[in-house]
């Protein structure tokens, strides 16, 4: 089992930053990859940004160049540094794990809004 708490997100205005946070605990060596997914009202989950357990990262789209993943494996912790935040990266974020066997593991969720 994994267990994942995320924090850090809120109410910042268009063109401003926030961090979000995850922190992985439990079967820490069975996780494969972590990273972040996003879900508005109405729209289906999507991939915000990945993290293998080799080092690679993969990013949606809509948030390249401007989002960065990273971690601190001392801390379990993946970040999610968002920066030039538009409207439309309005939405709950939810960390993921994947761990060995296919397993995924969520966080519980942070709403990000971002409006002026």
């Amino acid at each position: 089992q994994v267990q994942l708490v995320e924090s850090g997100g809120g109410l910042v205005q268009p063109g401003g930053s926030l961090r979000l946070s995850c922190a992985a605990s439990g079967s820490i060596s069975t996780i494969t990859a972590m990273g972040w997914y996003r879900q508005a009202p109405g729209n289906q989950r999507e991939l915000v940004a990945l993290t293998t357990r080799g080092g690679s990262t993969n990013y949606g789209n809509s948030v390249k160049g401007r989002f960065t993943i990273s971690r601190d494996n001392a801390k379990n912790t993946v970040y999610l540094q968002m920066n030039s935040l538009k409207p439309e990266d309005t939405a709950v974020y939810y960390c993921n794990a994947a761990t060995w066997g296919g397993r995924n593991y969520w966080g519980q969720g942070t709403q990000v809004t971002v409006s002026s």
